[in-house]
């Protein structure tokens, strides 16, 4: 099929991007609408999307960089690969559906491929071995073949800058569908309807509301007889940890006492390690005790709020 251009982007500015990313679900947000994303949530797409979300930081160091080297890692594509790649200055669209869009890196010349551009710190390296994708690119990969119509999709990673990957994503049409359904419930029943999603459970949403709600006022609200039955699921789920940190600790303590002395076990299918392990821990009841207006001039208060219920 022949790719449906919304707009184009050629000469538009950061801000009239984002002000046209509202206007439907975009590759990046895939994963955190259908929770699969560590560093989104999906209520923080709706924010987005309704344009209530919390002031973003302006050119933080990781999103400057990505794009500085965005055209590094296409360039480093083309070497390795032989395939011509070139930019697709424009916001596409779904054919079917209006609110799905697509802010592509790079488009393969001659194939019915596109070229997705990440560089990664060398602490998540391990995410990248093998044939492994982390999820949530390949999501955004997928959604990129749904508002395309093409076949397969490439990913190139510079990782801790000096170590380059790239993979290819074939078409995966029911993931594709799921996506499309995802997607679709998202964008009709709480964007258009101003129905926020639930916050779940991930660092992003925790994160999210220490954000929008940094500091509390002393007031009292009513809250909805509902809130019952979400505390006893809540003191459920504590009571369920606390029994599985305990059973965790247990078995610990049964494989050591089979170890003893030794660092380490095997059976035909476990190696078990009980290593020495030395750290290097600043001791600040002794720094205070010798220095203790030095300690004063360097400790940082910090505020949080803190939640519990009886």
């Amino acid at each position: 099929m022949e790719l449906k251009v919304l707009i184009s982007t050629q000469n538009m500015s950061y801000e009239e991007w984002k002000e046209m990313r509202r206007k439907g679900i975009g590759g990046s947000d895939a994963a955190a609408i259908a929770g699969l994303s560590k560093w989104k949530s999906p209520v923080a797409v709706y924010l987005e999307k309704i344009g209530q979300a919390p002031k973003e930081e302006v050119n933080s160091e990781t999103a400057y960089f990505g794009t500085q080297l965005e055209d590094f890692v296409a360039k480093e594509f083309s070497k390795r690969t032989g395939f011509k790649v070139r930019r697709k200055n424009a916001m596409l669209q779904h054919p079917d559906y209006p609110f799905i869009l697509a802010n592509v890196d790079r488009l393969i010349i001659g194939k019915k491929e596109g070229l997705e551009c990440k560089i990664a710190s060398e602490y998540l390296k391990q995410e990248w071995e093998d044939e492994e994708v982390p999820t949530q690119y390949l999501v955004q990969c997928q959604h990129y073949m749904a508002v395309t119509g093409y076949q397969a999709w490439w990913i190139a990673v510079l990782i801790g800058g000096n170590k380059f990957v790239y993979k290819k994503i074939e078409r995966d049409q029911e993931l594709i569908k799921q996506l499309i359904e995802i997607e679709t419930d998202f964008w009709n029943n709480h964007v258009v309807l101003k129905e926020p999603p639930l916050f779940d459970g991930s660092q992003a949403s925790t994160d999210l509301l220490s954000h929008m709600y940094p500091e509390g006022i002393d007031e009292e609200i009513e809250l909805p007889e509902s809130v019952n039955d979400l505390l006893e699921d809540y003191q459920s789920a504590k009571q369920a940890k606390v029994e599985a940190i305990s059973k965790v600790k247990e078995v610990e303590n049964q494989i050591k006492a089979l170890l003893g002395e030794y660092e380490r076990g095997v059976t035909k299918k476990h190696v078990v390690t009980w290593r020495n392990v030395q750290t290097n821990r600043f001791d600040k009841k002794a720094f205070e005790k010798d220095h203790p207006e030095l300690l004063k001039k360097y400790i940082k208060i910090d505020s949080y709020r803190r939640f519990s219920f009886k």
